[in-house]
């Protein structure tokens, strides 16, 4: 199906979010939407999938003009979106989960459903258990459920949004390969990311957006200098990787064993020390996120204990709360959901994080400083902006930005998850920042280069198993990976004995 877009402009208050926006997709293509974070990306492809209405403009499919106000018309028309955030029910089983949006009376025939669903996976080698259940799925799985179930309902169009965003390499190689699949099948792709290199290893031809607007489309072969310059108006410079003297112990994790709902980690042993960065690495599920949260308190270990400071003030079962006192922060993943509070502006945020005293608030201090902060971290926002109105990129900012000073210990999960080069490189210079004043940070990413690249020593979980800190100057990318799948660990022990 070729899908055209002429004249798309959408306005969000002040804020134009697309701007006269036109250009084709011919059918049997993967196209590469690329832009920076708040280029209008998503806007785009929420206004084509039925979730906005443009205030002006047209959509065409293979030449006829559709009105498009809905997902349901969206899906009625062939269109589908697999959102960044996979837009499941976790409560539900996977088959229950799949029917959801199909035409027909109140009770749907399962047993069909269940015929057709495995069809549909083995088609394209998925192996979901029908009768399981959502909540247990890796992202990738949900990401495969969700593209199953969107062809199940006839997308013809199929709309992804970073999808490569927190899944291993493996199922990215999955993904690509169904992808490529569907395309010469004659399904249209659009590929919305930030990464050039998962667009230049997938894509037939690039969209690039930027503040909005539409700069240009290029295809085949791709000048990586040039689509970057297309991104943001400028070359990106390159980072050097800096070795920072380690000062004393800010966290001493002694045999710690944890008991997760789908794994168990026992005998991880870790000291960190201040200025130092230390990366957590595995695929999703293999303990990383549990063993993290406990090094906060937000989960108990049933085993060992977690001490602070030179003084090894036992921490072992205390709450966040103290944690934070002590001179700790968590920074989730899940921005919205555990970090910030929607519905709340910026400056509201400043007032909780700051605790501000009184039974009056100073709404002029706080405003003031909101934009201190806003301007300090190069937020794209206003002191009245609602945190959810702000990009991915910058809510990270203003996680940040809330964070109190000083710290000794910054535990955050993907802290450039769905960011562009640009915000990367800002991110981790702020991070940087408190590391050169005695900050330690401890991090997961799924990124095997971030790892890598910002990292002093590495963690690698494998099924419930822990490596011991390794130099991140003795890894690459392959051996990384190598261990991540649960190969090479025998050689770990052999190193380990002599040594």
């Amino acid at each position: 199906m070729q899908v055209e877009l002429r004249g798309i402009t959408k306005c969000f208050g002040a804020l134009r979010a697309n701007d006269n926006i036109s250009f084709t997709v011919p059918p049997s293509t993967i196209e590469g939407i690329l832009g920076e974070n708040g280029a209008g990306k998503s806007t785009l492809m929420k206004i084509l999938s039925g979730f906005y209405s443009p205030d002006s403009g047209d959509i065409l499919l293979d030449g006829e003009k559709v009105k498009i106000d809905t997902p349901a018309d969206a899906i009625r028309q062939g269109i589908g979106m697999l959102h960044q955030d996979p837009l499941d029910f976790p409560p539900l089983k996977v088959i229950d989960d799949f029917i959801l949006g199909e035409k027909g009376g109140l009770l749907p025939n399962r047993k069909r459903a269940s015929k057709e669903f495995k069809e549909l996976s083995a088609r394209f080698d998925f192996s979901i258990d029908p009768e399981s259940y959502v909540d247990t799925l890796t992202v990738g799985e949900r990401q495969q459920l969700e593209i199953l179930r969107l062809l199940w309902l006839g997308a013809r169009v199929l709309i992804l949004d970073e999808p490569t965003t927190g899944i291993s390499l493996p199922q990215k190689e999955k993904l690509f390969a169904t992808l490529k699949k569907l395309a010469a099948e004659g399904m249209t792709i659009l590929f919305v990311s930030h990464k050039l290199e998962d667009v230049e290893a997938l894509c037939s031809r690039a969209t690039v957006l930027r503040q909005g607007k539409l700069i240009g489309t290029m295809e085949l072969p791709f000048a990586t200098k040039a689509l970057v310059e297309m991104m943001f108006g400028k070359e990106m410079p390159q980072e050097s990787k800096t070795q920072l003297k380690m000062g004393m112990n800010v966290l001493n994790a002694k045999h710690i064993d944890l008991d997760g709902v789908r794994i168990q980690i026992k005998g991880v042993d870790l000291q960190v020390h201040a200025g130092e960065v230390i990366g957590l690495a595995g695929m999703e599920g293999s303990g990383q996120t549990l063993f993290l949260s406990a090094c906060a308190g937000l989960s108990q270990p049933v085993g060992g204990s977690f001490c602070l400071d030179e003084e090894e003030k036992d921490m072992t079962g205390q709450t966040y709360h103290e944690f934070r006192k002590k001179g700790v922060a968590y920074l989730p993943a899940a921005r919205l959901e555990q970090a910030l509070i929607p519905g709340l502006s910026l400056t509201e945020h400043f007032i909780l994080s700051e605790g501000m005293r009184g039974f009056f608030i100073d709404r002029k201090k706080a405003e003031d400083l909101a934009k201190s902060r806003i301007a300090l971290y190069n937020i794209k926002g206003r002191p009245d902006s609602t945190v959810e109105s702000l990009s991915g990129g910058n809510q990270q900012r203003a996680l940040l930005a809330l964070m109190r000073d000083p710290l000794k210990l910054i535990l955050v999960e993907h802290p450039t998850r769905g960011l562009d080069v640009e915000s990367t490189i800002y991110i981790w210079g702020k991070l940087k920042e408190r590391c050169a004043n005695g900050t330690a940070i401890v991090f997961i990413s799924s990124d095997l280069d971030e790892i890598l690249k910002y990292s002093d020593r590495v963690l690698v979980f494998f099924a419930g198993r822990v490596t011991p800190p390794l130099n991140a100057s003795s890894l690459n990318v392959e051996r990384l990976g190598r261990l991540i799948g649960g190969k090479d660990w025998d050689m770990l022990e052999t190193e380990a004995a002599h040594a």
